[in-house]
């Protein structure tokens, strides 16, 4: 090669995209929540490039698992990791860092679950309070409303929308799959034992309605809510379609512009590992550029 043809590769490889060179990879954190009274872990999703740019931070999705499920989920059964890298290394997705926080366990052996306050369990207090301000200062995250994202599954799709319709002034958009946006009060599962972790769960959903916090929102709420870009995905064959569209008539209603997907599938993991492809370029199209 001469040194013409030389300097020619060079300047080829050093136009090169970093990430092309680096290996994401998926970390374990733990926080000692003060509002909770006990640990809780998280698993974070560091993009290719992360660590070798210095100063370089990025936007970040907070993305929420199931009832039952845990925040490893995402990492063993959704594939999370290497759906963004397919994503990042084609273009189709921004680098940003992902965080899967726990707030769930077997809740048959009465352990904990859900994204909102309830009695004995303050989690929405200790995700704004504690966990944001904690993971967004340890880790390279810009850390605004610009280039901050939520999304979620079933129970974590509820708990993703909520957050958006209650913190919009903290998220530039909400991806909801499968969402548990409200249970009807007619439909609701009774309890033998009514402090049982599930009937406390049920009952802060029927509370924290989404559909009827659209639908009841005054006119302040719903021009903050329009700030926010909303995407609700639903299985045809999921039980929790008639919700995901009473949401999303809600939505309309009330004039504030929701992408609504309804897809061949149901409520497990073949469909929200698929949503994902969807999910991350549309955050991505979302962050502040």
């Amino acid at each position: 090669m001469d040194k013409h043809s030389f300097i020619v590769f060079l300047l080829a490889v050093a136009l090169i995209p970093v990430s092309l060179f680096s290996r994401s990879r998926v970390v374990n954190d733990t926080i000692f929540s003060k509002k909770l009274n006990t640990e809780r872990v998280c698993s974070i999703y560091l993009p290719p490039s992360y660590g070798e740019i210095p100063g370089k931070k990025y936007p970040v999705l907070y993305l929420f698992h199931g009832m039952s499920q845990t925040n490893q989920d995402w990492v063993w059964r959704g594939h999370v990791q290497e759906v963004a890298d397919r994503l990042i290394y084609a273009q189709e997705a921004s680098e940003m860092i992902i965080v899967m926080p726990n707030a769930g366990g077997d809740i048959y052996k009465e352990v904990w679950n859900g994204f909102f306050n309830m009695p004995g369990w303050l989690y929405e207090d200790f995700f704004f309070e504690e966990f944001l301000p904690y993971v967004e200062s340890k880790y390279n995250i810009i850390g605004n409303k610009e280039n901050r994202a939520v999304a979620g599954l079933s129970m974590g799709g509820g708990g993703a929308t909520g957050y958006g319709l209650w913190h919009a002034d903290k998220f530039a958009s909400v991806y909801a799959m499968s969402a548990l946006m409200s249970i009807p009060e007619e439909g609701a599962a009774r309890f033998e034992n009514p402090d049982s972790k599930l009937a406390i769960l049920t009952r802060a959903v029927i509370d924290r309605s989404c559909i009827k916090r659209v639908s009841e929102a005054d006119a302040n709420t719903i021009q903050a809510l329009k700030s926010v870009r909303w995407f609700v995905d639903c299985g045809d064959d999921d039980f929790l379609l008639d919700r995901n569209i009473e949401f999303f008539q809600a939505m309309r209603k009330a004039g504030i512009s929701c992408q609504f997907r309804v897809r061949d599938g149901g409520h497990d993991w073949e469909y929200w590992h698929s949503a994902l492809y969807m999910c991350l370029p549309f955050v991505s199209r979302t962050f502040d550029k």
